[in-house]
């Protein structure tokens, strides 16, 4: 059964509460393993962490059977993989000889010869049972506790939030999608499920499946420099290499289609999985074949909501959010709301694009936590703005900052021009900074797969970003002579 931690010191082991992180250093990881081991010594973040992880890790492991990772490592290494944006190889070399790491984790500094080492694929399979709502529960107790760290007087009270909301866009890991290039990825994926399948069942007819290959992609690479090259009678070049690549890939899809009909019916999980994803990748190139043929051949605007942005993340969404580079960004955005520590309070992955649909939600959440009189003020942009929700957020927030788009009239003018107006606009501009922080703790791109995948990279990300920014604050305490590194742009 899984365990918190190793509470058995071996010969050799450090205690986490004893272990010293370098206080002069420069590199990201210090100030992380600083804020872990700050959740590790106070008792009520440190219960109430272990409390949720029990709740929902606990569960995939029952409680016979060969141990699993223990919670605090699953902690500890999901949350070190975004400090410092690496990918598992990486993370799997941390654990098993980054002396520091392992002292966190609670084991020798040196891997020894009767150790177990860490592998890459058991740290993302059970890095893999934390999910989304765990993390912001998790995240939401950390920046509770985290307030703490910031006061001015150890005993004083807690001074009131001001918090700043924003947006930005978490990009998927997907390329730049056409809709020629989309059916080239369902083509290709057809032909690598496939063709074994078919020699698994001794199928003829895709012997020159790599001149398939060969002559679809040329097709489409040849379909789309013509789209961007100039030249005379462009128009019906375009026509006829769109009714070549039309031509040959309708009769590529009734091969597939034949092949498919034949197969025998799966017999192992494996086999079950494999049917799956051809089935879906098959109907993905019968669907893009029609959107290419109503594009290039009968010259139809294709409406937005049947456009498709990815095959392989088909959560990715289109964005535009104004920008003169990029104009446009494929993900998901993500909202944040800091606090004057720089501390964030809450996020949320967003499943739509529009911002003032998330404003009631956000304050709901916020004053849920922390209470009508722990919030001194809440700041938006311009695109959260929205007149009835403003005058609601007012009767429990005492200054709303919401500038509001197009004309004023003379009340709103006289509003937005009272100083203390002006003092939180100007001072809801620092959420950029901790935007750009945030995307160097990995939340630039994320390489993980699948919309939960997506949020749980997001979590972690935020996670790993709070506890930098109380670690840096806890070495500074004691006695840092030079400050530790910023994340900048």
């Amino acid at each position: 059964m899984r365990k918190r931690f190793e509470v058995q010191l071996a010969l050799g082991k450090t205690p986490i509460e004893r272990v010293v992180i370098p206080l002069r250093s420069r590199d990201e990881l210090p100030p992380v393993l600083a804020g872990l081991q700050w959740v590790f010594l106070t008792p009520e973040v440190n219960g109430q962490i272990f409390e949720l992880l029990e709740k929902k890790v606990v569960g995939v492991k029952q409680a016979t059977g060969r141990p699993g990772l223990d919670l605090w490592h699953i902690l500890v290494l999901g949350i070190v993989r975004l400090a410092l944006d690496c990918d598992y190889d990486r993370l799997e070399y941390l654990a098993n000889y980054d002396s520091l790491l392992r002292q966190i984790l609670g084991l020798n500094p040196v891997l020894g010869d009767q150790e177990k080492p860490f592998h890459y694929k058991t740290l993302s399979e059970n890095v893999c049972h934390v999910d989304e709502e765990l993390l912001q529960q998790i995240n939401a107790v950390v920046a509770q506790a985290g307030r703490a760290v910031f006061k001015k007087k150890e005993n004083g009270p807690a001074e009131p939030l001001r918090v700043k909301a924003d947006t930005y866009v978490l990009e998927a890991n997907v390329h730049f999608p056409t809709d020629v290039n989309l059916l080239w990825d369902a083509q290709r994926k057809c032909a690598d499920l496939l063709v074994p399948m078919a020699e698994a069942a001794q199928l003829p007819g895709w012997r020159k499946c790599h001149d398939w290959r060969r002559r679809l992609k040329g097709q489409m690479i040849g379909l789309t420099r013509l789209t961007s090259s100039g030249g005379p009678n462009k128009e019906q070049r375009k026509r006829e290499a769109a009714e070549r690549y039309v031509r040959d890939s309708y009769r590529f899809e009734e091969k597939v289609f034949a092949t498919i009909q034949a197969l025998p019916v799966p017999q192992d999980p494996l086999e079950c999985v494999r049917r799956e994803q051809l089935d879906y990748f098959h109907s993905a190139m019968i669907k893009q074949l029609d959107l290419v043929e109503r594009r290039w051949l009968r010259g139809e605007t294709i409406p937005h909501e049947e456009k498709v942005f990815s095959l392989f993340e088909p959560h990715t969404q289109w964005i535009k959010k104004g920008k003169l580079f990029p104009p446009v960004e494929l993900g998901h955005k993500l909202l944040l709301a800091t606090d004057q520590h720089e501390l964030i309070l809450d996020y949320k992955v967003m499943d739509q694009l529009s911002d003032g649909n998330e404003v009631i939600g956000l304050a709901d959440r916020l004053l849920g936590r922390y209470g009508s009189q722990g919030l001194a003020s809440l700041s938006f942009d311009r695109g959260f703005t929205r007149e009835e929700d403003r005058q609601l957020l007012e009767l429990y927030i005492a200054e709303v900052i919401m500038p509001k788009r197009g004309k004023r009239n003379s009340q709103e003018q006289a509003r937005e021009q009272q100083r203390s107006f002006i003092a939180l606009r100007r001072k809801h501009c620092a959420i950029e900074s901790d935007i750009n922080a945030l995307e160097h703790h990995g939340l630039n791109r994320c390489p993980d797969k699948g919309l939960h995948g997506f949020k749980r990279y997001a979590g972690f990300g935020v996670l790993a970003y709070n506890l930098h920014k109380i670690g840096r604050r806890l070495l500074e305490r004691r006695g840092c002579v030079e400050p530790v590194k910023v994340f900048c742009a």
